[in-house]
């Protein structure tokens, strides 16, 4: 059965000192809740291990991001695993921003995933079509491309490590909204593409998380949704109150 799961994503903010003081809220929150959702914070790469020494129990940890290589003259990056030393658990990769403002493509994905998984680490892989594609009926040939060019390469066995997150980017800061019907009906739609590749078996068993503005007031009706198995978090992951409201959506 797969996992519903709550992730939250920090992007660039707060400093170290905000950071661990929010983690630590967020730690006893969750610990002390009768979750029914896995719960994960996605930190910048400065607050990884600080926050790893002051969390504990449910509440796990991963990076925004990593490098397409394993070490090396890299100046600026950091690789899978230094990331995994850390003690984190989980990375986002693919997010519409990395793509976005960075150039990120389909090969420095797939070098990407394959070095979270050799170090362990699980890819929170997000997919996702812009205003432009939207308008144009665009979203599913879209999202088809971006799983396939970026994980299709993969086993069946390390596909099945992955969680993927969907992110409506035409929906974000847009003052444009995605509806809970919208959102199932691409969800559906991603779960049959990677049921075409990989079977029903591994398709059912894949969270796919929903990452256009998730918050308090809407968490409840999206997670109802059969194919929507959480969210990716945005801005309501930096406030513990707003962040736990999603959590106890489920």
């Amino acid at each position: 059965m797969r996992k519903n799961i709550v992730a939250g994503n920090w992007k660039m903010n707060t400093t170290l000192q905000e950071g661990v003081k929010l983690a630590e809220e967020v730690n006893a929150a969750v610990n002390a809740a009768d979750a029914k959702c896995d719960v994960i914070i996605c930190v910048p790469f400065t607050h990884l291990a600080p926050i790893n020494g002051v969390i504990s129990g449910k509440l796990g940890l991963g990076a925004e991001n990593c490098a397409d290589h394993k070490s090396g003259a890299y100046t600026g990056e950091v690789s899978a695993p230094m990331v995994a030393s850390t003690g984190a658990k989980y990375v986002i990769l693919g997010h519409s921003e990395r793509r976005q403002y960075y150039g990120e493509n389909a090969e420095i994905l797939r070098a990407k995933v394959a070095l979270a998984l050799e170090n362990g680490l699980t890819p929170i892989f997000c997919i996702g079509e812009v205003l432009s594609e939207r308008e144009a009926g665009k979203h599913f040939d879209v999202v088809k491309s971006q799983i396939e060019d970026g994980l299709f390469n993969l086993s069946a066995e390390d596909f099945s490590k992955l969680i993927l997150a969907y992110e409506p980017v035409w929906a974000i800061g847009t003052g444009k909204t995605a509806t809970a019907d919208q959102a199932e009906e691409i969800h559906a739609f991603i779960r049959s593409v990677i049921a075409g590749k990989y079977g029903q078996e591994v398709a059912d068993n894949t969270s796919i998380l929903y990452g256009g503005s998730c918050k308090p007031t809407n968490a409840a009706e999206l997670f109802a949704k059969p194919d929507v198995d959480g969210g990716l978090i945005g801005g309501a992951s930096l406030k513990c109150a707003d962040f736990m409201g999603i959590v106890n959506a489920f």
